[in-house]
């Protein structure tokens, strides 16, 4: 999950899981450029309780909830998919 990605450390979206059918939410991130393959990592994290996170992927930045930020499932870098 980038949930557990530390700061810094660059990783590969694997996919956005979806809550339920229509979930507006995953729609929403792969929209945003949270697909299988882009380059991602958490640049920042929220003073209180880590939120929000700020992630870049590709070479844009978000600022996610860790609700959010945990649906996306990443593989290190370098990993074979």
């Amino acid at each position: 999950m980038l949930t557990e990605l530390p700061p810094r450390t660059l990783a590969i979206v694997e996919s956005v899981d979806d809550s339920h059918p229509n979930d507006n939410i995953a729609r929403r991130l792969r929209e945003l450029g949270f697909v299988d393959g882009e380059e991602v990592q958490i640049v920042a994290k929220g003073p209180l309780g880590a939120e929000p996170l700020l992630v870049q992927v590709g070479f844009t930045r978000f600022a996610l909830r860790r609700s959010e930020a945990a649906r996306i499932r990443v593989r290190p870098a370098g990993a074979v998919a």
